[in-house]
């Protein structure tokens, strides 16, 4: 049974949430004080996170960095800030998505099912150990993980599918369609600004590594890696 954690201040949305995850077979557990997040993440151990951004106490990005630094469960953003710098900042903090209220629970629900697929189902990267390199930069697909001169460094579910099709096809451009489809299974609910933002956190990894302007922007067409650092 799938485990969701719904961090949000809003008791009757919470109770709402929660008999309609029930009617799917989830399992679900929400928080009443605001100050301890983390430790009820981590005690609960779920497998997907419903977040709000405006919390008691500290908002929801900071407590979407906070479970960052233990997991890289999904987490989907839930609030009433619908403009486009609230949706890029939950992905730049380490989000998956973002709903924003109010929200049908039926796309809500499909929303979840596609990122418990892609995070644990017949879509997850994670089933076999995998590993693919190119010019000594070293994905690890089931440790969420990439290596460089003996540096490692962990990334996201996301950002793992991204870096996955463009290593394999290094030198070559990717199409946004491609990489939409290695993301997400159902592409009606996403935003095309959103692979904006994953390929820009895709660009920060890499450059914690070192590894500066090697994913292209290919206009018009996708991105492309050109993995040219190893002649450096």
């Amino acid at each position: 049974m799938f485990k969701i954690f719904i961090v949000e201040d809003d008791k009757q949305l919470v109770s709402l949430l929660e008999e309609h995850l029930l009617k799917y077979g989830y399992e679900t557990q929400s928080v009443e004080n605001f100050e301890t997040v983390r430790t009820r993440f981590e005690q609960f151990t779920p497998h997907l996170v419903l977040l709000d951004v405006n919390l008691p106490k500290y908002d929801g990005y900071y407590w979407c960095r906070q479970i960052r630094n233990v997991s890289t469960c999904p987490i989907i953003f839930i609030s009433a800030r619908d403009s486009k710098m609230d949706q890029v900042m939950a992905l730049e903090h380490g989000a998956d998505d973002y709903i924003t209220k109010p929200f049908d629970y039926e796309i809500a629900a499909a929303k979840i099912r596609s990122h418990l697929r892609r995070a644990y189902g017949p879509y997850a990267l994670t089933q076999n150990e995998r590993v693919v390199t190119v010019a000594g930069l070293t994905l690890n697909v089931e440790r969420l993980t990439i290596s460089f001169n003996g540096e490692t460094i962990d990334i996201s579910h996301t950002e793992a599918k991204i870096l996955d099709e463009l290593i394999k096809k290094s030198g070559k451009t990717v199409s946004r369609e491609r990489l939409l489809e290695k993301i997400w299974d159902d592409q009606a609910f996403v935003d095309d600004n959103t692979l904006n933002v994953y390929v820009t956190r895709v660009r920060k990894k890499l450059a914690l590594l070192h590894i500066e302007n090697a994913l292209q922007t290919i206009r018009g067409q996708g991105y492309r890696l050109i993995a040219d650092w190893g002649d450096e």
